[in-house]
């Protein structure tokens, strides 16, 4: 686990944990409306079957002294604008960690997995530009 130190006069430190930041993130991306969900992996999916209410799932933090970047894997309700919801939530996201940790985010990179229409969730596959070439 990384964590943030910073120093306070002679000996003081605060710590803020990386699934404080992602807990921070996750709260702040879930209260978009056109947000379906955040997608986990399997320690996530783990934690859902217990019935934990996991906020920091599909987040991952990277933190560099005072900086932080974080990266969000989502599922994006049908219909929406996804260029249009991922900058609000970017936006939410940086002003919710900077806020609450004093930290500065330099960036936020989001992951859109999938779609989701009504219960089903639709998974886009990259294709290959050269395989929409003609030989």
């Amino acid at each position: 686990m990384t964590d943030l130190v910073k120093t306070q006069g002679k000996d003081d430190k605060i710590r803020i944990s990386d699934d404080v930041i992602a807990t921070i993130a996750g709260m702040a991306a879930s209260e978009i409306e056109s947000l379906a969900s955040m997608s986990g992996g399997l320690k996530d999916g783990i934690a859902g079957v217990f019935g934990r209410k996991n906020f920091g799932k599909g987040i991952k933090v990277e933190i560099k002294e005072n900086e932080v970047v974080i990266e969000l894997s989502i599922i994006m309700q049908y219909g929406c604008k996804i260029h249009e919801v991922s900058r609000q939530i970017q936006e939410r996201v940086r002003l919710a960690v900077e806020n609450m940790t004093g930290m500065v985010v330099m960036a936020i990179n989001i992951n859109v997995l999938g779609v989701s229409v009504g219960k089903d969730i639709v998974k886009i596959e990259m294709v290959d530009d050269k395989s929409l070439q003609p030989e």
